[in-house]
């Protein structure tokens, strides 16, 4: 099983950072992905394909959200099961993944399609893109199959320990991605259609080349005849965790579409600011994100082969060492914050880039909060309490979103910065008070246990 990875020997820190690694590069390549091609429609097909591609993105995104949040679901399921060497469980959790999931994908892309009208008309589409936008959405809708097969394989490596080749998979189908969108595009002048397809068919691809390698490299993943049944229990369980996973992550997209509404009160330059202080913090939340993924893979393993201070141990590694990396990133993004800024609305937007400064100095001084939250969503996910970041973060965004509409009339955008780090504060408050009670629950039930 070389192209598999046991978590539960070693040393505690060299094995988050080999999962880590390939995590953080992957979160960097999966904000790229629609990158290029929104370049390559804008200046091929005009301003409007291009604007029509910027709001299909913000539907897009939350679908796509939602069937990542499944597959992380999923991956919890199967990293515990190899960490306690269950391999017929193992099949069996990928058989009713690969079954249920694909019915309850090709359920919501049907819907989806159904209410695509519906949907574009509530968030206010413009007359002179709705067309446009409905036809990219509905190529990229009626695809999602092929999104949540990817996702599926991906997640599925990584709860194994192999998260060179997910990354490797991810990559090809970013770079597909482009490739295809800039030949059906340019070339072939298929427009906002073009990139679509492209879209799907790399997804598909990278799919395909994700089941291909798990059949050929870890066929103790693939179900045999024997594996494939119904288990009422371990699919209730699997629905759970799915379904828990995908209000977290759409949540934390919900809550973004919401402060946005806030931003947009406050004029273009705020608007101009906030878009390109995003970005940025996009690329530096990836951190804490890939450490996030890679302490719930560590964990997951560990709780199951019954190792729970192992797990703990791998929990507090990650946290020690990215609180760490918090004060130097935090530094940088402070000192970098005018030539950040200006890269992306361009220096000529002296009001734009001062919001921004102002913006992105102020959330330097909360990052380690972001970072600390991560390493405990990881740990809830990896010990199975899935619910536990649904939670937190529901709590997160209502501060977040709360004080965003309140602050930011008397503020301006600096107050949606100081809105996000108060949110950040309060789900570690949140975390850390119930990691407490958790601590303290399981040594009463350690003290109880009889010596001998």
């Amino acid at each position: 099983m070389q192209h598999s990875r046991s978590l539960t020997s070693g040393p505690t820190g060299a094995q988050l950072l080999y999962l880590a690694i390939p995590l953080l590069l992957g979160n960097i390549f999966q904000q790229l992905y629609n990158f290029a091609a929104a370049i390559i429609v804008g200046r091929y097909v005009g301003e409007a394909a291009f604007a029509a591609i910027g709001v299909g993105g913000t539907v897009m995104n939350l679908f796509i959200f939602i069937l990542t949040g499944c597959s992380i679901g999923v991956s919890i399921i199967i990293a515990s099961m190899f960490g306690k060497g269950d391999f017929h469980g193992l099949r069996k959790e990928c058989f009713l993944a690969l079954i249920f999931g694909g019915a309850f994908t090709i359920f919501v892309s049907a819907v989806s399609v159904y209410f695509l009208p519906s949907v574009l008309r509530a968030i206010h589409t413009p007359a002179e893109i709705f067309g446009a936008t409905g036809e990219y959405l509905r190529i990229i809708l009626g695809g999602l199959l092929a999104t949540f097969y990817y996702n599926l394989g991906a997640s599925a490596l990584r709860a194994v320990g192999n998260t060179r080749y997910a990354l490797v998979f991810l990559v090809t189908a970013v770079i597909l991605n482009a490739a295809l969108t800039f030949v059906l595009v340019a070339w072939f002048g298929f427009g906002i259609a073009g990139a679509a397809w492209a879209t799907v068919f790399s997804q598909g691809l990278s799919a395909v080349l994700c089941m291909v390698y798990i059949r050929k490299k870890l066929p103790f993943m693939v179900p045999a005849r024997e594996d494939m049944k119904y288990d009422g229990a371990l699919l209730k369980k699997t629905a759970l965790f799915a379904s828990l996973s995908a209000m977290h992550q759409s949540s934390l997209y919900l809550g973004k579409f919401l402060v946005q509404g806030a931003v947009n009160l406050l004029g273009t330059a705020s608007i101009a600011a906030y878009t390109a202080t995003g970005r940025i913090e996009g690329f530096s939340l990836a951190v804490g994100e890939s450490s996030s993924d890679a302490i719930s893979v560590f964990v997951a393993q560990n709780m199951g082969a019954g190792d729970r201070k192992r797990a703990l141990k791998g929990f507090l590694t990650g946290l020690t060492s990215l609180v760490c990396l918090s004060f130097f990133i935090s530094t940088l993004l402070y000192i970098t914050a005018k030539p950040g800024v200006a890269l992306f609305v361009g220096e000529g937007q002296r009001e734009a880039v001062t919001q921004g400064v102002e913006y992105m100095r102020y959330l330097a001084f909360f990052y380690v909060f972001s970072y600390i939250g991560s390493c405990y969503v990881g740990f809830y996910r990896g010990t199975g309490r899935i619910n536990v970041p649904f939670i937190g973060t529901t709590i997160q965004i209502s501060v977040r979103v709360i004080l965003s509409y309140l602050l930011a009339p008397v503020m301006g955008l600096k107050a949606v910065s100081l809105a996000t780090g108060l949110g950040w504060m309060a789900i570690v408050t949140f975390q850390t008070v119930l990691f407490r009670f958790i601590r303290k629950k399981e040594r009463i039930e350690e003290e109880a246990v009889p010596v001998g």
